[in-house]
């Protein structure tokens, strides 16, 4: 949306990174979320305010005229106000994260978990295609029958904000209520020293845990290749052929990304949930990390021979989404592996604020470095960041046993 708009590349790649950081500082009010209320009021909370949110950016969404979005010159304080937005939005679902993690791992026992994890993963990155495919796709031919691309990313966000809100309102009813889903602090009173005691031993404990150093490079560094591709895998496919890209449309781009995209991703997650029920997580993850590095080279063959045939980039496209979803499987089940204990909903928290400061530093400088490099040597330097998945993958311990069903 950002650079259809005018933005840079670098300034789209930074502020959209930022957007990272609320899922990097979670850990500083998950203790409260699992202190107080229950996970299920969280979640449907959280869900309301960013229903609201959405309907705020498609109302207030700035309107640059056309010769500047051609120009390139959009300013970025023309975006304050969307940005900000996001921003909220982006706390709410950051809170909700603590939420619907601690919800499922009260409402699953171990076994289920191993299983559900690849389904979850799917679903999450579903909704990141979704936001990066099917709305694209959608702003896109709302794009070419008003030529007014403010206004077609206004439409698409408003019919984003009335999704959210319908499944915000199937779930006030379907949402399960676990018993074990309860306030720490029982039907007591919420006093402040009861409440800083448990915050402050969240913490504690998370850092007392045996390898937590070697998690700890594992949750920043498993992830590297994919921090940096993702968030230029959309400008490479929209360039133009002189800038190093691949020259697609918007539309294209969308089903490119999300249709064939999205089917390979789901058949990923889901055979990556499986294996890891049938295998455990000690066996899966060489596969699992190996699934998600080497599909990287199919962007250094694309950005080195730009071909125009829609069936290879496709293809291309599949085999990369297909290894994330099946790789990425392993590494959110070390996570609830590594958080289980009396806090797990807090410390599952932490790991995956370490998770999303990993996603977040290569992608603030994601969009610097590929306009000083250029495409070929952009998806290089990611394939050679590869490496340091294979180390991290190497050094980390895990129970032979532990999530097989």
């Amino acid at each position: 949306m950002f650079t259809n708009m005018g933005m840079s590349k670098g300034q789209m790649a930074w502020y959209t990174s930022l957007l990272y950081l609320p899922w990097v500082i979670k850990p500083l009010w998950s203790p409260f979320v699992d202190i107080i209320k229950t996970k299920r009021w969280w979640i449907m909370a959280m869900q309301i305010i960013m229903s609201a949110a959405f309907a705020l950016v498609a109302f207030t969404l700035p309107h640059p005229s056309a010769e500047v979005i051609a120009a390139g010159g959009t300013d970025v304080s023309l975006f304050t106000v969307t940005l900000v937005l996001f921003w909220i939005t982006a706390f709410a679902s950051a809170t909700h994260d603590i939420a619907a993690d601690g919800f499922y791992m009260h409402a699953l026992d171990t076994g289920d978990q191993s299983l559900f994890v690849g389904i979850r993963s799917t679903f999450y990155r579903l909704s990141s295609i979704f936001g990066q495919g099917v709305l694209v796709v959608i702003a896109g031919l709302l794009e070419r029958k008003t030529g007014d691309i403010p206004q077609a990313w206004s439409v698409t966000l408003l019919a984003s904000a009335v999704l959210f809100a319908a499944i915000t309102l199937w779930h006030t009813f379907s949402l399960p209520k676990p018993s074990s889903d309860a306030s720490r602090l029982g039907s007591g009173k919420a006093d402040a020293k009861r409440i800083i005691m448990e915050f402050g031993r969240t913490f504690v404990t998370f850092f007392k845990k045996k390898h937590v150093w070697i998690a700890m490079a594992f949750m920043l560094l498993y992830r590297l290749p994919e921090a940096f591709l993702v968030k230029m895998m959309n400008p490479f496919l929209l360039d133009a052929a002189a800038e190093g890209g691949l020259g697609l449309s918007t539309e294209t781009v969308g089903v490119v990304y999300g249709t064939v995209g999205v089917a390979a991703l789901t058949v990923g997650g889901i055979v990556g949930g499986i294996a890891a029920s049938k295998w455990g997580l000690k066996k899966a993850l060489w596969p699992m990390a190996l699934s998600l590095t080497l599909p990287c080279l199919s962007f250094v063959f694309l950005a080195a021979y730009q071909p125009e045939n829609l069936l290879l980039i496709s293809s291309c496209v599949a085999l990369d989404q297909f290894g994330y979803g099946f790789g990425f499987t392993a590494y959110m089940l070390y996570l609830i592996y590594f958080s289980d204990g009396e806090f797990k909903t807090a410390h599952y928290s932490l790991c995956t604020a370490f998770m999303a400061l990993s996603m977040m530093l290569p992608g603030m400088v994601a969009g610097y470095l590929q306009e000083a490099v250029g495409y070929v040597w952009f998806f290089a330097f990611v394939m050679v960041c590869c490496l340091v998945t294979v180390a991290v993958t190497l050094l980390l311990k895990v129970d032979p046993e532990y999530g097989k069903k």
